[in-house]
């Protein structure tokens, strides 16, 4: 079943619903907006239909479609008393969350049938794994299912006990702070400009930073501290923002750095294994023979957004320590998931899955680079990094980034600001192109263009 017409469906009435689309102003007709967006007429027809049938829009005879007069006292209504019902928080279809949840997203980018089997066999068969609390380490057939993977996916070299899960990438961090203060280590590199959130929980720890800056073979080694233990935060296979790829001899060279300064490497390879243009690059760890690379992954951006279950993969030394600590912590990621991914994982869906996710990354990458290239030129440089799920936008305009997040926001299209790279007259933005459908990919990037465009016109004026 088609379900780009639903994200249309979903996108015109909440702009109706919102007042962006004001009462009585006419719609594009159905062959335009097939033809213009390389949208099908009959997809763009079934919404308009179902927008016909609950009464936001209405046709007129040899005019077109317009948005109905009779939906005034629709927007912004809740129940009585100011109250909201369960039904208005929850479905993405309601008025509250249309208004507040602008983002469209893929439909078809997650097989949730495939989950729902899984999770159906954790609580049919185990059940009773339910009723005890989940091991702080992580349950031993996830652990066992992870290091499979990433022998075989990653080149990743370990056994099960070397892996700890967490929920998100920040609670892991935290775990290794507290291993390395163990140890007398209380300084952090990273990289200039980089990861945000993972700094931040280094910030709040009390880790003194340092700041590396980053060429396009990756981090500038000859900058990190010497005759100092610190920990090294990296992106060596999909850098983040650059998308820069750390070639083999400067990884070497980082690793004989951690091994010269008794210091450790931590590898943040968040989703390296979405590589469009040849064979996906094998982990900084695999390299590692002296045991001073943690490996950090995450099943949050190759699932789904709201399963919050990431891994680290610890050297023995530092996995020693963790035994002897982790008793004071409790497992916040759940018992249930993890189980059920196990599952998942072991059935030989989420290889599946993988493949497609390239397949299908890989020609939504090839819209937006086409896209910014036709309509953006002169404007916005998309930068293609060839794997991962978003690209860097360079856009020239005297525009705050975060105004310019915000139109595309607007028009459904997830963007966050690079703050680091911008300047006065030219702004950097991270675009998660894999969010939504090909097809839509065309309509939304032309429509957020066409904003800034309209934007600086106004501005010019």
């Amino acid at each position: 079943m088609n379900k780009i017409y639903i994200q249309i469906f979903d996108y015109i009435k909440g702009k109706i619903l919102s007042g962006e689309f004001e009462l009585g102003m006419k719609l594009p007709s159905l062959r335009q907006l097939a033809k213009e967006n390389g949208i099908s007429v009959t997809t763009v027809e079934t919404a308009y239909n179902q927008l016909l049938v609950e009464g936001y829009i209405e046709s007129r005879p040899k005019s077109g479609y317009y948005v109905s007069d009779d939906i005034s006292g629709a927007v912004g209504n809740g129940s009585a008393d100011g109250e909201l019902t369960l039904d208005e928080l929850l479905p993405p279809e309601s008025t509250k969350t249309v208004k507040e949840r602008s983002l469209i997203y893929d439909e078809e980018s997650f097989e949730f049938s495939k989950w729902k089997k899984c999770m159906s066999k954790v609580f049919n068969e185990y059940a009773y794994a339910l009723q005890s609390e989940a091991d702080v380490q992580g349950e031993a057939a996830l652990r066992y299912e992870i290091a499979k993977y990433l022998y075989a996916g990653r080149g990743v070299k370990c056994s099960p006990d070397q892996v700890v899960i967490g929920a998100g990438s920040q609670q892991l961090a935290t775990h290794l702070i507290r291993i390395l203060r163990e140890l007398g280590i209380s300084n952090a590199a990273m990289e200039s400009p980089g990861y945000g959130p993972v700094r931040e929980i280094f910030k709040d720890e009390g880790v003194s930073l340092s700041n590396i800056p980053v060429q396009d073979n990756g981090i500038v080694i000859e900058r990190l501290p010497v005759n100092m233990r610190s920990l090294v935060y990296v992106n060596p296979s999909n850098q983040f923002p650059s998308g820069a790829v750390m070639p083999i001899g400067r990884r070497y060279e980082l690793i004989k750095w951690a091994e010269a300064n008794d210091s450790y490497i931590l590898e943040d390879d968040y989703d390296s294994e979405l590589r469009y243009f040849g064979k996906p690059i094998p982990a900084l760890q695999g390299l590692d023979r002296s045991g001073r690379v943690v490996y950090l992954g995450s099943f949050s951006s190759t699932l789904f957004a709201s399963i919050k279950i990431s891994y680290m993969v610890l050297p023995k030394e530092l996995m020693e320590i963790f035994d002897r600590i982790k008793s004071k912590y409790s497992q916040t990621c759940s018992k249930a998931e993890q189980i059920c991914l196990a599952l998942y994982m072991d059935n030989g869906y989420y290889y599946r899955h993988i493949k497609k996710c390239r397949k299908r990354n890989s020609e939504k990458l090839h819209t937006t680079m086409e896209m910014f290239r036709e309509y953006g030129e002169g404007l916005i440089e998309a930068l293609d990094s060839k794997s991962g799920l978003a690209v860097m936008l360079r856009i020239k305009a005297p525009v705050p980034v975060e105004q310019l997040c915000k139109v595309g926001k607007d028009v459904g299209l997830m963007m966050n600001p690079v703050t680091d790279l911008c300047t006065e007259d030219e702004q950097v933005l991270y675009f998660y192109f894999y969010r939504v459908s090909e097809p839509l990919l065309r309509l939304l990037i032309k429509m957020f263009v066409g904003n800034i465009k309209k934007g600086m016109r106004n501005i010019n004026a």
